[in-house]
Order: structure tokens, then C-alpha cells, then sequence
């Protein structure tokens, strides 16, 4: 038997013309991100874990061994106790949002064991997708965001171990992404179920995610908690240069009401956002994408950027096959990433060691950092 706390995967084949060597382990709780660009391996990764695919390796969720294949050990899909969410909702079209849910509840009884931990009922499901007034819907009649609500509380009401997500908002409007991460967030606070979250969406992942699993070309290429693994992060592992950033824990200074802003104290500098709903003193974690920084290398006067952050050039580095070079600033012990061109860099003969001003447009709250006091 495993660590009944680590969900362990390690699985190395080939099917086809695709190759995969993929080695983690990560705790058996809150959610993991399997991070990547498109054909790197992740939903093969998740469909392994379901039991769907079948490379060969070792599965271990919370001690319980899913597939040994030295051992010709390999327990059936059914058998695993998942929650799995496609980036199509999967919904059956015959039956009402009721009677999707009950389905949930109904496959749950074949899997369900002892050594799990209590799963939602169907009205607390109800309440925390906000589902109360969809209840005699069919699937025809909903939006996508709302058939991924449900499809999200019938994984649920399987009463699984682990619950897989595989790019459930990938199709979906800005503005429909945006209505459903507040609900992803909810389950992450509300519920003891580890989820492992399939996305290539930096943004997205720097939100949900306490962990990170960064794959390329079928293997692991870095994994660890999300500030570091962001840190760390090469921009050539992405597709999707602007989705990278930068975690930075701050303090809630002060408000300023009439002009609706809020400043955010870290070290000896700070930054203003538009007023956050929270109180003074509260410590927040935000999202700084590199695509909204700006470098200079001197202070900059008359300019609309509120946040100037003084601080220093401590890497450059060339994103191959691009027009664009990776600059980390240190300010004051945080990590601050920018994304500026090459011949930009020339211009202002950039080198590590040098003290340089950060121009930052715009942060993203991580909201469950607001959630005690929002």
C-alpha cells in the first residue's frame, strides 16, 4: 500500500507515435494543476488515472494501488472511485439537471468505500454550483458555463477519492470563465477532495492551483507549489508567453474610498488596485503577468502607470524563437517578471545586477486570499 496522503503516478510507454515518461507525486488534497501546451501529455496523463488509457506504470491515490503493471495489477474503471469532468460537459440530454445529479448519486453506490471521506449531499451540491434554479432544465437549455456547473456537481455526487478536471473552461467565453472560477474556488475551500486540474492557462492555474505539474513533450518538466513553479518557469515551456507571471504576497495598507482604490503593502514598497473589498491588515496573494510589466532604468515622471517598483535585474534571459527576453526583478525579496523585446533590452543595455524601475499595469487576486474577510 501507498502514503495515504500523495496520490503517486509514474507511467513511461509508448502508444503510437506518442511517447510518455511522467513521474509525481503530489498531496492527496487541494488541487494540483497539470500544466502544459496542447499535445504535452496531460489529458493522457488524467485518462491513465481514470483507468481509460492504459500505459504501462504505478497509480497509488491515498495508499490504494490502481494499476501495478510489474505486479499485472490494474483495477477497472469502474472500480475507481473519480469524479471526471470533460472539456464538453457530457451532460445526458434526456434527463433534467435533477436527474443528471441523481445519476451522480447513483453511480456513487458502485464505488463507494469506507475509506473515503464524507462526499456533499445533493443540496449542499445544489448551493455551492448555485444550481437551485436550473433544477428542471435539460441540458439544451443552458448556457456552457451553467452545463459545466452540473457536470462539476454530478462528479461530485460520485463521492469520489480524486476528482479529475480536464480543461473545463477551454471553449468558454472570457466573461462565462470568469462566472464559473468563483464556484472552483468555493469547492477548493468547501471540500477535502483532491483535484487534479488539466489546464494551459497560466492565469487560471495561478488561481485554483496549490501545486503545479509542469509537463513537455509526454514528461515532467517541473512541479511544486504554484509561487515556486511560476517562479521558476521557462518561458519557452509555454505556448502562451503572457499568461506568465509572478506570485507576490502582500498586506491590505490602505483604502481610499473616494477614489475607490486600495494599496497593497510588500517589504518597503506598494502597490495601488482598484478597491478590494477586505480589511486593512488582511494578506493577499496576487497574480503579476509578465505581459503587464514594463522596465525602465530610471523613474519614470507623467506617466498614467500608478505602480513603479524599484528594484533589480537579477536574470535575462532570451525566450527562443521569439522577439522577446525574460526579465526577473528582484523588489525587496519578491520576484517580479517582465516580458519586454529584445531590441528593447539593447536599447536600454539591460544586464543583471542593475537597478531598474517595474512598471506594473495590473494585478489578479488569487480570491480564496480574500475569502476570510471579503
Amino acid at each position: 500500500m501507498g502514503n495515504h496522503s500523495e496520490i503517486d503516478v509514474s507511467l513511461a510507454g509508448r502508444i503510437g507515435a506518442f511517447e510518455l515518461n511522467c513521474n509525481f507525486t503530489v498531496p492527496a488534497n487541494g488541487v494540483t494543476a497539470l500544466l502544459g501546451p496542447s499535445g504535452c501529455g496531460k489529458t493522457t496523463v488524467l485518462r491513465c488515472i481514470a483507468g481509460l488509457e492504459g500505459y504501462p506504470g504505478r497509480i497509488s491515490v491515498r495508499g490504494n494501488i490502481w494499476q501495478d503493471s510489474e505486479a499485472s495489477s490494474h483495477m477497472p474503471t469502474h472500480k475507481r472511485s473519480v469524479g471526471y469532468v470533460f472539456q464538453e460537459a457530457s451532460l445526458f440530454p434526456h434527463l433534467s439537471v435533477r436527474d443528471n445529479l441523481l445519476f451522480g448519486t447513483l453511480f456513487s453506490r458502485r464505488k463507494l468505500t469506507n475509506e473515503e471521506e464524507k462526499s456533499p449531499s445533493i443540496p449542499e451540491v445544489i448551493s455551492l454550483f448555485g444550481l437551485k434554479n436550473l433544477l428542471e432544465r435539460f441540458p439544451t437549455a443552458l448556457s456552457g458555463g451553467e452545463r459545466q456547473r452540473v457536470a462539476m456537481g454530478r462528479a461530485l455526487l460520485a463521492h469520489p477519492a480524486l476528482l479529475l478536471m480536464d480543461e473545463p473552461l477551454s471553449g468558454l467565453d472570457q466573461q462565462t470563465k470568469d462566472d464559473i472560477l468563483p464556484y472552483l474556488d468555493r469547492l477548493h475551500q468547501t471540500l477535502k477532495v483532491p483535484m487534479l486540474y488539466v489546464s494551459h492557462d497560466m492565469a487560471e492555474v495561478a488561481r485554483i492551483a496549490d501545486q503545479v505539474v509542469m509537463m513537455a513533450n509526454g514528461r515532467v518538466v517541473n512541479q511544486g507549489p504554484t509561487a515556486e513553479v511560476l517562479e521558476r518557469l521557462n518561458f519557452n515551456d509555454i505556448a502562451d508567453h503572457g499568461n506568465i507571471g509572478a506570485i507576490i504576497e502582500a498586506t491590505i495598507n490602505t483604502h481610499d474610498k473616494t477614489m475607490h482604490m486600495t494599496e497593497l503593502k510588500f517589504g518597503s514598497q506598494s502597490i495601488s488596485v482598484p478597491y478590494v473589498n477586505a480589511a486593512t491588515g488582511t494578506e493577499v496573494r496576487v497574480l503579476v503577468k509578465s505581459s503587464d510589466v514594463s522596465l525602465a532604468t530610471e523613474r519614470p515622471e507623467h506617466i498614467s502607470i500608478r505602480n513603479v517598483l524599484s528594484g533589480k535585474l537579477i536574470a535575462l534571459e532570451v525566450i527562443e524563437g521569439t522577439a522577446f527576453v525574460d526579465a526577473v526583478i528582484d523588489v525587496d525579496g519578491e520576484k517580479i517578471r517582465a516580458q519586454i523585446t529584445r531590441s528593447a533590452a539593447n536599447d536600454l543595455s539591460l544586464a543583471t545586477g542593475q537597478a531598474v524601475y517595474a512598471l506594473v499595469k495590473s494585478v489578479t487576486f488569487d480570491p480564496r486570499s480574500l475569502s476570510a474577510s471579503g
